[in-house]
């Protein structure tokens, strides 16, 4: 230690003992950096560094931990370490025999506390990886001090949960779900964070956990967690709302066919030609507050009576989701964190991060053309996809053993089959402020690819799309500006595949996603239509899926559109719809976003 610099004169407390927000400041050794000026203010931590006037005397940086100041809102935890060795800077070989005196005398044994938090990755700002920073004095009653108000600010973080209710598939992608908790739990623990934790047996078995699930017994978790893929949070949501929410269904597919020619002199056009315009409230009234206007709307039992909304979580708040991702694919958490990683994941739901998204409610009229209707739901959270996507995650079942190599093996088979179906698809046209024409007005110079190129807003951390007009309260089916007129539309034919995105979908496979800038919180499902091509156009525009910066929606056999609503019907030989990655059979199902539903541990992928 220098001479005439003692840790305890520097000492001071400008704010209140007992708890209080004042700074407060002192001299402390931080492990493998050296003596350092630690303060506390309203916001965070933060350090100088005292030796050798913050560069060491081999002409770098002393610290060699890049960081001097930690926000409470990246601190998970703070924790007495006892009494132990508080290490000197590491040298370099160069001088170091000049240095090695100086820094011998600064090493050793005192009172230690550790922060932990997070740091971000200079090359990937999305990936967290955690940061300790042991401080040491040679005052146990200092060290204690510095403790209770740190700890202090951390109980103020008010977002952060303290029971959580996992669950843990074991076999999911490569079978690495329970090693993937292991890994992570360990993180919870020193975060103080209750976990009760089940680890599923058996297919279903999270859905019929969170379907028989008393309320009361939810309400005492702040969250449910999911580790697994994204058809492992498809069962987990499900079985949460299916048991609870109670919203209008979309009309089927004869209801808006019939209400299309009934209000509009011109039959349905063909191909994504506007059909007709009627007052929104009048023919689809999916706005909460038009519910007790409307009585002539299916409810989830299929009646025709008035909706009533009994009570259920979403009064008194919704439970917050998280995932962990230990999947296949793992599109889920890519778009809501922007890194595959477990423990990025477990740093937002463990320090509070929030969003909402989307869902898209699917219901199924008919499984085959001779079955009556009777509406079964099912609800999606990333994509509902038809043709290419259902075939492949139908026949993948068969190669489960393969892990998640299975899926480029299929795919490559199934795209060799080239198969395509005979559907008909009726949307809800539904063009936001920034949406530009749709494909078909574009200029053209190729005999198939489209050359112009509108703008993109891509969905990031505080996205302002995605923040407007969701307060976390109301599920709502409002897109961000509320057009006077809607228009039906319809497209009729061969299809190699159709999808609905509910958000971008990126994934490894896909590193821009299916539509890059689609929102996780906008109010639109993104209709996909790939109509029958060749295989090298099909191709191509799975090449441009493939790689970043590609345009793999401008084809003139790819037709997409911005909707709040579809319908589906299929003709001839069937494929599979594939809803996140589990099987849904349908011969005919609409599908309607539900704006805001899922609260999330999650602040979106940074930029």
């Amino acid at each position: 230690m220098e001479e005439g610099r003692d840790v305890d004169s520097s000492f001071s407390n400008s704010g209140d003992d007992s708890g209080g927000d004042g700074g407060l400041s002192g001299c402390f050794f931080l492990d493998h950096v050296g003596e350092v000026l630690l303060s506390r203010n309203h916001h965070g931590l933060s350090w100088k560094c005292l030796d050798c006037e913050g560069t060491t005397c081999l002409g770098i940086r002393n610290c060699e931990n890049s960081e001097t100041e930690i926000k409470f809102s990246d601190i998970y935890a703070v924790e007495f370490v006892s009494y132990g060795l508080v290490h000197s800077p590491k040298l370099g070989l160069r001088h170091a025999k000049e240095c090695f005196q100086e820094r011998l005398l600064n090493t050793q044994e005192m009172y230690r506390f550790t922060v932990h938090g997070f740091q971000s990755s200079p090359k990937e700002p999305c990936l967290w990886k955690l940061a300790a920073f042991t401080f040491g004095h040679m005052d146990l009653q200092t060290c204690q001090t510095w403790m209770d108000q740190l700890n202090y600010s951390l109980i103020k973080e008010v977002e952060r949960p303290r029971n959580l209710l996992v669950f843990v598939h074991p076999k999911s992608g490569k079978g690495n779900g329970s090693k993937v908790w292991e890994t992570v739990s360990k993180i919870f623990l020193r975060a103080k964070v209750n976990t009760k934790v089940i680890v599923t047996e058996r297919a279903g078995h999270a859905f019929d956990v969170m379907a028989s699930i008393q309320n009361k017994e939810l309400h005492s978790y702040d969250g449910i967690i999911a580790v697994g893929g994204d058809g492992f949070f498809n069962e987990i949501l499900n079985g949460y709302l299916l048991s609870r929410l109670k919203v209008p269904l979309p009309p089927s597919p004869s209801d808006s066919f019939n209400s299309a020619q009934s209000r509009a002199s011109s039959s349905v056009a063909e191909s994504g030609d506007a059909v007709h315009e009627t007052d929104q409230k009048e023919h689809y009234p999916l706005l909460p507050d038009s519910v007790q206007e409307v009585m002539n709307f299916r409810t989830v039992n299929g009646s025709c009576e008035g909706i009533e909304y009994p009570d259920h979580p979403f009064t008194g708040g919704r439970p917050r989701f998280g995932l962990i991702p230990a999947g296949s694919t793992d599109a889920i958490v890519m778009c809501t964190t922007g890194a595959r990683d477990p423990v990025t994941s477990s740093l937002h739901i463990i320090l509070g991060r929030k969003l909402f998204l989307d869902a898209m409610q699917v219901v199924r009229w008919k499984t085959a053309s001779t079955s009556t209707i009777e509406p079964y739901i099912r609800y999606a959270a990333s994509f509902a996809g038809y043709g290419f996507y259902g075939d492949v995650i139908s026949e993948s079942e068969k190669y489960r053993w393969m892990g998640p190599k299975r899926y480029d093996y299929v795919g490559t088979k199934i795209f060799l089959k080239h198969r395509s179906y005979e559907a008909e698809v009726t949307y809800e046209e539904a063009e936001s402020e920034n949406s530009k024409a749709s494909l078909h007005s574009r200029s053209k110079t190729w005999p198939f690819r489209n050359t112009s190129r509108s703008e993109k807003i891509l969905c990031r951390a505080n996205c302002s799309i995605c923040n407007s007009k969701v307060d976390g309260n109301i599920v709502s089916t409002t897109p961000n500006s509320c057009p006077e007129k809607t228009r039906w539309c319809r497209s009729k034919g061969r299809f190699l595949s159709i999808g609905a995105a509910v958000m971008s979908n990126r994934n490894e496979r896909a590193p821009d996603g299916l539509v890059v800038d689609a929102h996780l919180s906008d109010g639109f499902l993104h209709l996909i239509l790939i109509k029958d091509c060749s295989r090298p156009k099909y191709l191509w525009h799975l090449t441009e899926l493939a790689k970043r910066g590609g345009e793999p929606l401008n084809f003139e056999f790819v037709e997409y559109h911005k909707t709040r609503a579809f319908t589906f019907t299929s003709f001839g030989e069937e494929s599979v719809w594939n809803l996140d990655g589990e099987i849904f059979e349908a011969h005919q199902l609409s599908a309607q976003v539900l704006r805001g539903l899922i609260p999330l541990f999650a602040s979106g992928p940074e930029i």
